[in-house]
């Protein structure tokens, strides 16, 4: 009470004494800046910065499921191959992908704004971003979509064949179709909308994957001579959950961060309606996930349990700012059985992707799109659209790119190699040595 009494003094003895401003002092203060405008322009790029940084720290996550579901003798390739994403994806995306992404004034389907990003600041005020933080937020997008491919293609790839690959998504196809929607390209024009990546980053990286595991063939020993699965347990299922959870926290950044802005009522409403979404999504996937692998194969299935959550976070991506919680939980809950569907039907199929990378992110992702014009405000037929012409653009490119490793002798390892391990026949050292 005391405190207050002084603040309250304090501010009526500033009211009379404080001297009148000249016309010349209210001049120069009309010319600078207002604080407010200076601390939003601060505030929203500072936030974004740090969703920048979780969404990288994804890469950890990544790196940690897909080492955890695959056999120790492959950790130190995958690991590499998570690391090249990064290097290889963000230095080429300054060089070319993000002039392609976002070019400009275009034709709707293929632009350039040119190499690199502007040096030069934008005025300060709400909303404004700084063009180097707005480049690794985006960055960190594309490193991201290229790092689902790694999951499906471990244990048998190349690793120069995979840096090809990298590159080359990282550079040129996924910033084409990227700016079909968030470049304002055809598909932005006619409505499509996808919030944070369901289809622009998750469903792309996914059908990549497809792509690559359809081209390579399973791992050796993977289906028996009457074409059923045999198991091929990761060597370390916490290693997986712990990936899983850094991915959940890394989404915190990847979905609340596209909003884009935070330093106002109506957007830090939208951005808390968004986490919660998220949360609540992932939480629905994982334990449908449960539930339906339960009933399936008699016991609680960990590996479906997280990949459910995955699934989730997934398929809430396109939407989380536009639907209500409970529409959230069903799409997440949609999500997690999808997922469980989509690896039996792979294995069905004879198509080894040893993580789950198309089941999570492509098969979800597809769902994502497609939830958007179910439940939000948006036109179910080019929601369907947009959902089946980005991953099919992915899937065939991917595709023909995979061919041609093949063809030149740079996709998959030999028999032998396989069997010894690519940590050894690869890079020649382990990633356990004791």
């Amino acid at each position: 009470m005391t405190s207050t009494s002084i603040a309250y003094a304090q501010d009526e003895t500033a009211e009379t004494e404080a001297p009148a401003e000249t016309p010349t002092e209210e001049a120069e203060e009309e010319a600078l800046p207002t604080p407010s405008t200076e601390i939003q322009y601060a505030f929203d790029n500072f936030v974004l910065f740090l969703c920048a940084v979780m969404v990288f720290l994804m890469q950890a996550g990544f790196a940690m499921v897909e080492s955890g579901f695959n056999s120790s003798k492959n950790s130190v390739n995958i690991l590499f191959k998570n690391s090249m994403d990064v290097c290889v994806g963000v230095l080429l995306y300054w060089f070319v992908g993000y002039g392609i992404m976002y070019p400009g004034d275009f034709n709707g389907y293929f632009g350039f704004a040119g190499v690199g990003v502007a040096e030069t600041t934008t005025d300060a005020g709400a909303g404004n971003l700084n063009p180097q933080v707005d480049f690794f937020f985006q960055a960190v997008f594309a490193a991201t979509a290229a790092t689902i491919v790694s999951g499906a293609v471990a244990g048998r790839m190349k690793f120069n064949g995979y840096i090809v690959y990298s590159a080359l998504l990282t550079a040129f196809i996924y910033p084409l179709s990227g700016s079909w929607k968030w470049g304002g390209g055809w598909l932005d024009a006619m409505g499509f909308y996808d919030f944070a990546g369901s289809i622009v980053v998750h469903a792309v990286g996914g059908f990549a994957g497809l792509a690559a595991a359809i081209v390579l063939g399973p791992r050796l020993g993977k289906y028996g001579a009457d074409g059923k699965p045999q198991p091929m347990p990761g060597h370390s299922l916490p290693l997986a959950a712990l990936g899983v959870f850094i991915l959940w926290f890394g989404w915190y950044g990847f979905n609340p961060g596209s909003q884009l802005a935070f330093s106002d009522k109506a957007n830090i409403d939208a951005t808390m309606l968004i986490a919660t979404n998220t949360t609540l999504a992932a939480a629905a996937g994982g334990l449908a996930a449960t539930i339906l692998s339960w009933i399936m194969f008699s016991k609680p299935d960990l590996s479906m349990a997280l990949n459910g959550i995955l699934a989730g976070l997934v398929g809430i991506t396109a939407n989380c700012d536009s639907v209500t919680n409970v529409e959230g939980m069903i799409i997440g809950a949609v999500a997690g059985v999808i997922v469980v569907l989509a690896i039996v039907a792979l294995d069905k199929l004879r198509i080894d992707d040893p993580v789950g990378a198309f089941p999570v992110h492509g098969a979800c992702g597809v769902w994502g799109g497609i939830a958007t014009g179910i439940f939000g405000d948006y036109d179910l037929g080019v929601q369907v659209l947009g959902s089946v012409v980005i991953p099919v653009y992915a899937f065939l490119s991917m595709l023909v790119l995979f061919l041609i490793l093949k063809a030149i002798g740079m996709l998959r390892v030999s028999p032998e190699e396989e069997e010894k391990g690519l940590d050894i026949s690869e890079h020649g050292m382990s990633a356990y040595t004791h």
